[in-house]
């Protein structure tokens, strides 16, 4: 989940730096090609733990952790671990920034992708509440905050180098590459989960049939591990970050100057980071508590609208190249606006209005997301962009994506639907103000 990628939007003279890694002579350099394949592996491993874990919240950990309570209230406990992980995500920055400036990018991201590796097979080993109790509740918690710190310390800048590579008017579309991990980790992991729960019943599920997609993550993360390590060890890639002065600073000395800019990088993202897991999670809770479709249905309806986002998110940049990123990011926040008014009325309506709601939820979230990354980066100092874009990104995730699905059926199950619809209101207007107050400072300096 560290593709929100906030310092694709500086100032580069993207023709150069794409010569230079386009003329690569020797076997460290890497051409545009190579990073954005990089990134992709790199995206698509994260999302998919995520999604692994988030889909599991409703399907699985319910009633393997919390036997003696409603379904409802188990799935919103889910949904608070569910959020620790992205509570933990900016001390994981901030811890890796310290181990980078020691040791180095390759030996920061090898221990954050072991960590994150660990965590997630290590969910797979998960006893039950009736073998062991609390402890393994408490084991879930302190995977899931592995999980979060392990995220935290995953950014490399990749998305960043490919977006330098970028002539100048292609910085929409080069800045978009590294969010197209997110609904090819989300289409991975509701295919896998969807095909286990349709071949073995339900107690062979709760069993062992859950525990499949926590150790292909494993596996998974292992290969995208050597893929970014053969990028970050390349002398080019490491030149050209120096020669943007992109490497790592203090957490406490970049809040210290640049606190207001990671405050508004945060916020103008929030639109689409609200919708993110109100179209991925929320759903899949909803409509099996109160509604008739089946599981299998659902995930099946949700990986079309991953498809549909995916091509959305490369929309996204061929718009963003001709009207502009923050214009783009802007008339986003509008439509998902309008989306929260249709959101109650769609998601009470029935199977079809079910479907409509995740397939133009999956729309309207590629447009959006696809140029959530750098829209307001240009306001940081060279010397404050690598860390200043990690822990925008954190910022965000934790105020728009954290506890989403949390609040979403916390609020529905009690004040109906409406609710769903003014908190992803909420969100779109918070994006809208972000948005002005960056065009303001920009005017005034």
């Amino acid at each position: 989940m560290s593709g929100l990628d906030t310092t694709a939007s500086f100032p580069t003279h993207g023709y150069e730096a794409s010569e230079r890694l386009s003329q690569a002579n020797t076997h460290e350099d890497v051409t545009p090609n190579e990073i954005a394949v990089g990134v992709i592996i790199g995206r698509s491993s994260e999302y998919f733990d995520f999604f692994v874990f988030g889909i599991a919240c409703v399907l699985v950990f319910p009633a393997l952790l919390f036997p003696q309570l409603s379904k409802l209230d188990g799935t919103l406990i889910s949904f608070a671990i569910f959020a620790l992980a992205f509570v933990a995500r900016p001390l994981g920055t901030s811890l890796s920034m310290a181990v980078q400036r020691r040791w180095g990018r390759a030996t920061k991201l090898t221990l954050a992708l072991f960590l994150l590796g660990v965590c997630t097979v290590g969910m797979a080993f998960l006893p039950s509440y009736r073998q062991a109790g609390m402890s393994a509740v408490v084991a879930l918690i302190l995977l899931r905050v592995g999980q979060g710190i392990a995220l935290g310390g995953s950014w490399d800048g990749l998305p960043s180098l490919l977006a330098m590579s970028a002539p100048k008017n292609r910085r929409g579309w080069y800045s978009m590459i590294g969010q197209l991990g997110a609904p090819l980790g989300f289409v991975l992991a509701a295919g896998l989960f969807a095909y286990i729960y349709s071949r073995v019943d339900a107690d062979e599920f709760l069993s062992w049939g859950w525990r499949y997609p926590f150790c292909v993550a494993f596996a998974i993360n292992v290969v995208a591990l050597f893929a970014r390590l053969r990028l970050v060890v390349g002398q080019s890639y490491t030149e050209l970050l120096e020669q943007r002065e992109l490497e790592p600073m203090g957490v406490t000395r970049l809040m210290r100057d640049e606190g207001r800019n990671v405050v508004i990088g945060a916020f103008a993202a929030l639109a689409s980071f609200a919708l993110f897991h109100l179209v991925t999670i929320f759903p899949l809770s909803w409509i099996s508590l109160y509604a008739e479709q089946s599981v299998v249905e659902v995930l099946s309806v949700q990986i079309v609208g991953a498809f549909f986002a995916a091509g959305a998110i490369m929309l996204s940049g061929w718009l963003a190249d001709r009207v502009g990123r923050r214009n783009t990011l802007g008339t986003m926040a509008c439509l998902i606006g309008i989306f929260s008014f249709m959101a109650p009325w769609l998601l009470g309506s029935g199977t079809v209005g079910n479907n409509i709601f995740i397939i133009v939820g999956f729309i309207l979230l590629g447009l959006s997301y696809g140029q959530a990354a750098g829209t307001v980066t240009a306001n940081f100092p060279s010397r404050y962009r690598y860390t200043g874009a990690a822990l925008s990104s954190d910022m965000a995730w934790l105020i728009g994506a954290a506890f989403a699905p949390l609040v979403a059926l916390g609020v529905s199950s009690r004040f109906g639907l409406v609710a769903l619809g003014a908190y992803l209101l909420s969100g779109a207007l918070c994006t809208l103000a972000a948005l002005g107050i960056n065009r303001a400072i920009e005017s005034r300096d």
